[in-house]
């Protein structure tokens, strides 16, 4: 068979090269000011890829701390599936080791302790037939800043329809 012919075999990538997406964390856009982005694997078990790969995964309440010059993900939710081996206990909610260079981890442990960020997990994709976890360097936003945000994107969609409106009838 060739590989044009070949159909969509979990290679992590959709007919236009992009990886796959798995999971969206939409409210961090919302919520920080989102600066470095940086890519990271997670250790995982059997069944939570089992879990993934029927996109049981779900990230709104994720967030990633350092503990002992390691960095780990909280909060990010795996439902096991109900065909899953029935000798392993499965927690859904359980702390994942997120995996990356050493200097990747120097760099962020510094921006977090010196400068006050934070690290905000952004998205979960497939990369090949591997899990990755997009980082994200953030401070938080407050109030104001959010509507003002709010208003920016209201204007920037108004203004796109104005000048769709405008090409049309010319």
């Amino acid at each position: 068979m060739s590989k044009n012919n070949a159909k969509n075999t979990g290679s992590g990538k959709d007919k236009a090269g992009a990886p796959k997406t798995i999971a969206l964390n939409r409210s961090a856009r919302h919520d920080y000011h989102l600066e470095d982005r940086y890519e990271a694997g997670i250790a995982l078990q059997g069944w939570e890829l089992k879990s993934i790969r029927a996109g049981r995964m779900n990230m709104g309440d994720a967030y990633a701390l350092v503990k002992g010059g390691e960095i780990f993900l909280f909060g990010s939710q795996i439902t096991p599936l109900s065909q899953a081996s029935t000798h392993v206990v499965a927690d859904d909610r359980r702390t994942r080791k997120l995996l990356m260079h050493r200097h990747e981890i120097d760099k962020l442990i510094g921006y977090i302790e010196r400068e006050g960020y934070t690290l905000i997990p952004t998205a979960v994709y497939w990369k090949g037939n591997k899990v990755k976890l997009e980082l994200a360097l953030a401070k938080g936003k407050q109030a104001h800043d959010k509507r003002q945000a709010s208003k920016d994107r209201d204007w920037q969609r108004d203004k796109q329809r104005v000048m769709r409106k405008h090409n049309k009838d010319a």
